[in-house]
């Protein structure tokens, strides 16, 4: 029988003496680990960066999870369209979003005296399909969910424990995986997907 995981896992490589930033999106992931270390006593800032590949229900999220665990929230706002590599929307576009969302994120985590980046990463996400995962690996964010080996269902069950109002929240990918790789995404083109999404 498995063990049930619970939110004391998913912080227990954590040094409670450190101060930490967290990538936060206002999904299931992200929403449970700002729980768990807000719970743990972990000195942690929640750091959202929105751009235009982001449905506004994320923000409004994002905010309330902030305020159901009480955690230090920053919102920063990204121009993503008037990054090139990223907009051509090569094969590896994920990879060149991350490096400009999680360097965004250093930035501001520089000015606060924050040096490590935490992420929602779990242990179901495949590196093979997700180009972000480079990312992550050279810039040194750390998963602690993937570390610890919790699953996306694992996160639900152990949200579903915490009451979050994340726990049953369906994963949804940002309007540039809607693109057609190799299409140049600009607002027009995000326009019609999320008409297409009925989100308007």
């Amino acid at each position: 029988m498995n063990k049930i995981l619970t939110w004391e896992d998913a912080v227990f490589s954590l040094d409670s003496h450190l101060r930490y930033g967290l990538a936060f999106s206002g999904g299931c992931d992200s929403s449970f680990l700002l729980a768990a270390l807000v719970r743990a006593g972990i000195d942690v800032k929640a750091y959202m960066v929105m751009t235009a590949f982001q449905a506004p229900f994320e923000l409004d999220d994002a905010r309330r999870v902030a305020e159901e665990t009480g955690a230090e929230f920053e919102l920063i706002r990204a121009d993503i369209l008037s990054r090139d590599e990223v907009c051509a929307n090569p094969l590896d576009r994920c990879y060149w979003c991350k490096r400009f969302i999680f360097g965004t994120i250093f930035e501001a985590m520089e000015r606060d005296g924050r040096k490590i980046l935490l992420d929602g990463t779990n242990a179901s996400d495949d590196p093979a399909r997700r180009p972000g995962f480079r990312a992550l690996a050279e810039l040194g964010v750390v998963s602690p969910l993937r570390n610890a080996g919790f699953s996306k269902d694992c996160v639900r069950a152990a949200s579903k424990l915490m009451g979050l109002s994340t726990a049953d929240k369906p994963s949804f990918s940002c309007f540039a995986t809607k693109v057609p790789e190799g299409s140049r995404i600009d607002q027009a083109a995000l326009d019609r997907v999320e008409e297409s999404l009925g989100l308007e």
